[in-house]
């Protein structure tokens, strides 16, 4: 069975495929205990964002909303479509719009900060009691300038 991979994309003040990503947001917090945005917060975001969104037939498995600076708000990938390369290709979107790339992760998400760090991406400081349950956060931070666009692009090439 072949899988028709299609991008769509979510600009500020759109709001079409919003209430899919945060069924996905939701599939993952309950399973995994990881996106704990309130849905208020979320929409929000969400709204004021560019979200990129990976369907597979139809189906949602992948998004990242970014702000207009290049801060992915949120990145999900859901657990089925994981190790596809779905995540790396939402970091490149982003990157193709912005020079540097920057985001937070929870020091205690090791597979999120693997991903980050097989990436590209450098921790630039530590946040305590950065989420609202008290966790604490790494901020991190992809490129410089020009060389953002030749590091994705190398990456992408293995």
């Amino acid at each position: 069975m072949s899988v028709n991979v299609e991008m769509r994309i979510d600009g500020p003040g759109e709001t079409e495929y919003a209430e899919t990503a945060w069924a996905l947001k939701e599939e993952i917090r309950v399973n995994e205990g990881l996106l704990k945005q309130r849905r208020g917060f979320f929409m929000d975001a969400y709204r004021r964002s560019t979200t990129y969104l990976l369907f597979e037939n139809d189906a949602l498995v992948a998004f990242a909303s970014t702000r207009r600076d290049g801060y992915i708000l949120f990145l999900a990938v859901s657990p089925e479509a994981r190790g596809k390369g779905y995540g790396k290709r939402l970091v490149a979107e982003v990157a193709k719009e912005h020079p540097v790339v920057t985001c937070h992760a929870r020091t205690t998400n090791r597979n999120a900060l693997d991903f980050y760090e097989a990436m590209g991406f450098e921790v630039q400081r530590r946040i305590e009691n950065y989420y609202e349950d008290g966790g604490a956060s790494y901020y991190l931070r992809l490129g410089e300038e020009a060389s953002l666009r030749e590091r994705l692009s190398e990456f992408l090439r293995r």
